[in-house]
């Protein structure tokens, strides 16, 4: 994985979305079908989205008889997350305490992440 293609995979409105919804189901997934119902996306649509996700490094996906369930790859969001850090805050590492706080807190109602506009 690299950080440009992850990057690039990101930076479409859709594609952050379906991420997102990946990290919320955590390790049990979200069958193609409940993404696509959820977000109100065509399926032939999410389906090139979940492509450009996979082959990025940030989607994988496990066949269950004829439906496809989808995770976040939590590996390569870690990756993602280490290269975006790896220079951060000139070497000070408790100038980055207050991110790091944020990312790994496990829900935003403990949280001051303020949620997206287009929560789903």
């Amino acid at each position: 994985m690299d950080a440009i293609s992850s990057l690039a995979a990101l930076a479409h409105d859709m594609r952050i979305d379906v991420f997102r919804l990946l990290i919320r189901a955590g390790a049990d997934g979200v069958a193609a079908g409940q993404i696509a119902k959820t977000l109100q996306i065509r399926p032939n649509t999410l389906s090139n989205n979940l492509t450009i996700l996979s082959a990025a490094g940030l989607v994988t996906s496990q066949r269950e008889g004829r439906s496809v369930r989808y995770f976040a790859n939590m590996d390569g969001m870690r990756t993602l997350l280490s290269f975006l850090m790896e220079d951060c805050c000139g070497g000070r590492a408790e100038l980055c305490q207050p991110v790091l706080d944020q990312i790994a807190c496990p829900s935003t109602a403990n949280c001051k992440i303020r949620p997206r506009e287009t929560e789903i």
